[in-house]
């Protein structure tokens, strides 16, 4: 590094304050290329730009990492528990070629669900080793998430790590030996079914105490802080943080803890549950996605058997209008569907879900009714209330919260909405890619890149005066005025 760049550096490091926090460094061109957290910011950053750091670093890959180092930026906070959540976000968030300590949780536990047991057990591990399992966490106090484990298991029956159940001759399983020291008025000899129902119980109550134990912290933290004494109030907050992130993802944990040993038992299930002609042994489900009428598409997922079939999934976009028409949209995309899959003679879906409430329903019927098409069984998934429209007049369905049947249908909604923002998303992406100036009238191709190219990106030129602008060839002042109320509105 040339020692102009190398003296600001260490005069950046000597103005650095002895508080924790999180550090940056950066490369040439201004990419984090590694995420730190300090008790000491001062201290910690001090040692990257020491002359016999490199000298004294045996591994080849930190050496490699020192050399690149051209700028840094800190983050202070308020304790060494805070600095270690706001680590682990940044590192998830810009994913650092020179970390790996984050990449999986690693620091706090997390609660395990392998749904390939015949009956998931609850385990704690530091590790997300597996992506066939479930995950609840990080949880930043293990103590807390210990005894909560118990609870569940003594209020609801389930298993934890220690458990050896056994299968009995008549299909049904013994969970523990002595039923009385573990699970107390539970039944001891249950169906695969059965397990799923407590598994979906437990996994509530754990979303409840942790919105529980959240409130009490709050009111914890705000008495700390009225008494000043702020570094309880952090540490507080900082548990406040780690379990508002664990309750973030409890909902969609538990809608897909159907175990592949009875995924066909859910399946019929859910015919018995809808009163369906026919078991829905092969599901299509369509959301609609855009942000205030923009980017419009829409996604259809498929499920065989209660499983995702992902090579039948479908993207579109919507072609016979421009704007906020989610009915609209779901007849087009639904009408294109089916009628190619008329002309090409294949078999329709044994159900149809749709995102949404009654208009979506009625506006997906209408898309067979229109081109004479008989529809399958086509009902919608009502997101408030999870209440189940039907498109052939009946009374709407609320089925039980943790019914396995419900947790099908929203898994394949959720399937549906995920899949849909993605392509979303992808659009959005591609487009900010597109130079803006391509929506700026008045500009050929040429002038275009002469700006580009002299301002170097988009945020300088965003930047920039009208005087600066006209020292761009072919740029006169009413363009360069123009200009800049164009790229600040």
């Amino acid at each position: 590094m040339p020692e102009g760049p190398k003296a600001q550096l260490k005069e950046k490091v000597r103005r650095l304050p002895h508080k924790p926090g999180v550090y940056q460094m950066k490369d040439r061109i201004g990419q984090v290329i590694y995420v730190g957290k300090a008790k000491d910011l001062k201290k910690r950053v001090s040692t990257y730009f020491q002359a016999s750091r490199k000298m004294t670093v045996a591994q080849p890959k930190v050496r490699a990492m020192l050399d690149l180092i051209h700028d840094f930026e800190i983050i202070t906070v308020n304790s060494e528990a805070e600095a270690l959540l706001l680590e682990g976000q940044l590192i998830k968030k810009f994913k650092p070629r020179y970390n790996t300590d984050f990449t999986d949780d690693k620091r706090f536990l997390l609660v395990r669900i392998d749904p390939r047991e015949s009956l998931p057990r609850f385990r704690l591990t530091r590790n997300r080793t597996d992506s066939n399992s479930r995950y609840y966490g990080p949880f930043a106090h293990s103590s807390h998430l210990r005894k909560t484990l118990t609870e569940l298991r003594r209020r609801f029956g389930i298993l934890l790590s220690d458990a050896s159940p056994v299968e009995l001759p008549d299909g049904r399983w013994r969970l523990y030996d002595d039923a009385r020291a573990e699970i107390y008025e539970h039944d001891n000899e249950i169906t695969a079914e059965q397990y799923t129902e407590r598994l979906g119980a437990a996994c509530e109550f754990l979303e409840g105490k942790a919105r529980e134990w959240l409130s009490e912290l709050k009111t914890e933290m705000k008495a700390a802080s009225a008494a000043k004494r702020y570094e309880e109030a952090a540490s507080l907050r900082d548990r406040i943080d780690a379990l508002q992130r664990t309750a973030s993802r409890t909902r969609k944990f538990e809608r897909n803890l159907v175990g592949t040993h009875n995924h066909r038992q859910v399946v019929k299930s859910l015919k018995e549950k809808l009163h369906i002609a026919q078991e829905p042994r092969r599901m299509e489900c369509f959301d609609i996605s855009h942000i205030s009428g923009s980017f419009c598409v829409a996604s259809m997922v498929a499920f065989k058997d209660g499983l995702p079939d992902r090579k039948s999934y479908r993207r579109f976009k919507i072609k016979s209008f421009v704007g906020n028409d989610d009915f609209r949209a779901m007849e087009e995309v639904v009408g294109r569907r089916y009628r190619r899959m008329h002309e090409e003679g294949k078999a329709f879906p044994d159900l149809i879900v749709i995102d949404g409430g009654a208009g979506q329903v009625t506006s997906a019927l209408k898309a067979f009714l229109s081109q004479g098409l008989e529809p399958p069984e086509l009902i919608g998934l009502a997101k408030r209330n999870e209440t189940v429209i039907y498109s052939d007049g009946r009374e709407p369905l609320n089925l039980a919260h943790h019914d396995p049947a419900l947790r099908l249908l929203q898994h394949i909604r959720d399937e549906a909405h995920h899949f849909a923002n993605s392509f979303n998303a992808e659009l959005r992406s591609k487009r900010l890619k597109e130079s803006i100036l391509d929506d700026f009238k008045g500009l050929g191709t040429k002038r275009k890149q002469q700006l580009l190219q002299h301002f170097g990106s988009l945020e300088k030129l965003r930047n920039a005066k009208v005087d600066q602008l006209t020292q761009v060839e072919g740029i006169g002042s009413v363009t360069a005025e123009r200009l800049v109320g164009f790229l600040n509105p």
